[in-house]
């Protein structure tokens, strides 16, 4: 089962169930969109609204999280192109939430970023609160999964010798996520294929088999330092592929248009363009 947030005014949002190209109304959205916990799955599974056309509407991100929590390093090819041993540990770092926008969007460039890059992952969104989780309840803690665009602005990364990741990783619009949320359960996270298409050309092609931590063991590590909030995202690591480590460059420029496909998901979309 799918679950969409839509636009219905400049502030006025609603879920629905995507069928196909079509969208089940479920009702008014609220403050945090879908939350996927086994009982708003249910309503969502019994909602009889009106249909309305996929492409009669304009889709947000499906969740507004509390906390936006990133993996970095967390695909053995990525941590070779970047030259950097394997980490002994998962890698955490934080996005702004501000950086959110939904499918169809534009991914905006800042003036004074020189080298935007790509980064498509699998997004997993926790459905119950959970702290010092392990194994099952790890697992079972996690509700839905998603695409996501951790759009990347290598040049404020990379600019001072500790790496402020969580400040180049959060420009406006540096968070794609969506189109959907894809009901977990039953789904292996283990076997998932994640591709970043970059107008036209692929660009990342690898299977969440090649995480070095897997979703449990995710879940688990965050959840020793925070107590991790239904709708909370995170966002699992890129494969290799992204345009800093390539030779040469390839960064974004204006009039790409970035894909992301995650299994069982669809596919993530959004045009690129450089601020005025």
């Amino acid at each position: 089962m799918k679950a969409v947030r839509y636009r219905t005014g400049p502030d006025a949002y609603r879920i629905g169930r995507l069928e196909g190209d079509q969208i089940v109304d479920a009702g008014p959205a609220g403050e945090q969109g879908f939350v996927p916990t086994r009982a708003a799955w249910a309503a969502l599974a019994a909602a009889d609204g009106p249909r309305t056309a996929l492409g009669a509407v304009t889709l947000a991100h499906p969740v507004v999280p509390r906390k936006l929590i990133c993996i970095g390093l967390n695909y053995r090819d990525h941590a070779a192109e970047s030259e950097l041993d394997l980490p002994e540990v998962p890698v955490i770092f934080a996005k702004w939430t501000t950086s959110l926008i939904g499918h169809g969007e534009t991914i905006v460039i800042p003036r004074e970023e020189t080298r935007p890059d790509y980064e498509g992952e699998l997004a997993i969104v926790i459905a119950e609160p959970v702290y010092r989780a392990t194994g099952a309840a790890a697992r079972a803690a996690v509700g839905a999964y998603t695409c996501f665009h951790d759009v990347s602005g290598r040049r404020a990364q990379l600019e001072t010798p500790l790496r402020q990741f969580t400040y180049g990783k959060s420009f406006d619009t540096f968070g794609p996520l969506g189109p959907c949320l894809v009901d977990a359960e039953g789904v292996d996270l283990g076997a998932l294929q994640v591709t970043t298409v970059v107008s036209g050309e692929t660009m990342q092609d690898s299977n969440t088999s090649n995480l070095i931590f897997g979703i449990e063991a995710l879940v688990e590590y965050v959840s020793l330092a925070t107590t991790l909030e239904p709708g909370d995202v995170i966002a699992t690591g890129t494969p290799g592929g992204v345009g800093d480590s390539r030779k040469p460059p390839r960064y974004l420029r204006e009039g790409d248009v970035v894909d992301i496909t995650v299994s069982g998901v669809g596919t993530l979309s959004n045009p690129v363009a450089l601020e005025r």
